[in-house]
């Protein structure tokens, strides 16, 4: 392990068939006045929101109704939930939904008490809150973010064209979060498989970095082949309980910040499909479908042992040719997996043109945990080999 690190996970986790009774005990401590937040309304279609109803009733709270959350939750609904939330005294927040739903929550709940723009603070200056923070429940019904167990939140300004994301400190972590695999089912597969994606990718971004022989690198294998494993089973049977809960299981290890502890991490694919995301408001996963190749490909020489050993220890490529051309196997087999997900493989089909290419590129924040900082001539090939 490289450096010395310290490991802080709070978030209390509610797993399995029927795991929202559990609320009943758990919502008791805290406040009585609950923002609900939800999307578009199918979780009025399913039966979801009359269950987590059902639960904050039967604790007497209030409920203020905050729905229409985005897939790409804007500063705009932001500025609406904080409002909502002010006019009602809210003291507690319940997200109920997928990662842009938890992803909005945690950004609502930062904001309701604090006396600057949230977008300059937290978005641009990435400063950390110093206001009362409202404590943030989940309830999830879609699998890939990670958000459910971690305190990343982001939020896309379409006045200025840029989506950003703000990792706070343990204390914006959600409280508790319910995983019922079974919520899951009703997800449309284009969201199951974006979601599934988004998970692998969160390993790749922790694991794309670095050469130590770290044990990190082996829980990112074994999540890796987890995900593919039971990724197949779920497109052939969308409702089999152990392939979705495996996914969904493995989705919230996959960036609940312990893959991090100990090595550097990249996350430029990230920066490139939001920057994407803020311009054609794609789907996150699919737009970082879109980009990765490219991305990989480009970076794969700085990283050659890396990429040798992903080939082999997740795509079980055989040891013979050159190292090169084993690590450019592994990236074929990764563009195999995703033609069987159906996930996008180019930023075209997400509706992004060769006139966006400058913008994108002036939108995409460059990291430096990776094998290679990017130049923006570097970012504008990779873009374009992405179209």
């Amino acid at each position: 392990m490289k450096g010395n690190f310290v490991y802080h996970n709070p978030v209390k986790l509610f797993f399995g068939k029927g795991a929202i009774k559990d609320l009943t005990e758990e919502l008791a401590r805290y406040g009585k006045t609950a923002q609900l937040v939800y999307g578009g309304g199918s979780v009025k279609k399913n039966g979801i929101y009359d269950a987590v109803v059902s639960v904050l009733k039967e604790c007497g709270k209030t409920i203020v109704e905050d729905g229409g959350v985005m897939p790409n939750p804007t500063t705009d609904k932001l500025a609406e939930g904080v409002k909502i939330a002010r006019e009602h005294g809210v003291d507690f927040i319940l997200a109920v939904g997928g990662g842009s739903v938890c992803d909005y929550a945690k950004a609502v709940s930062v904001s309701v008490h604090c006396d600057e723009d949230p977008w300059e603070k937290y978005y641009i200056r990435f400063e950390e809150p110093t206001c009362e923070i409202v404590p943030v429940g989940c309830v999830l019904t879609m699998v890939g973010t990670g958000s459910e167990m971690n305190a990343g939140s982001v939020i896309t300004n379409h006045h200025t064209h840029l989506k950003i994301g703000h990792v706070f400190g343990s204390e914006v972590m959600p409280k508790f979060a319910v995983l019922d695999p079974e919520y899951t089912y009703s997800v449309p597969r284009r969201q199951m498989v974006a979601g599934i994606y988004d998970a692998f990718n969160h390993i790749c971004e922790q694991y794309f970095s670095g050469d130590d022989d770290n044990v990190t690198d082996d829980l990112c294998e074994a999540l890796m082949k987890s995900l593919v494993k039971n990724s197949r089973v779920a497109l052939r049977d969308p409702r089999n309980y152990e392939a979705r809960s495996n996914i969904m299981w493995a989705a919230t290890w996959a960036l609940n910040t312990l893959l991090a502890q100990g090595k550097d991490t990249d996350w430029e694919v990230h920066m490139l499909g939001q920057a994407v995301g803020a311009y054609t408001d794609a789907t996150h996963g699919m737009t970082l479908s879109a980009v990765s190749l490219p991305y990989y490909r480009h970076i794969l020489p700085y990283g050659l042992p890396k990429f040798k050993r992903f080939a082999v220890e997740v795509w079980g490529v055989e040891e013979k040719g050159t190292d090169r051309q084993i690590a450019e196997m592994g990236l074929e087999k990764l563009h195999d997996w995703m033609k069987e997900l159906g996930v996008a493989t180019n930023i075209s089909e997400l509706g992004a043109t060769e006139e966006m290419i400058e913008g994108i590129a002036d939108a995409t924040l460059v990291m430096d945990g990776g094998y290679r900082v990017l130049t923006r001539p570097e970012i504008v090939k990779i873009l374009r080999e992405s179209l």
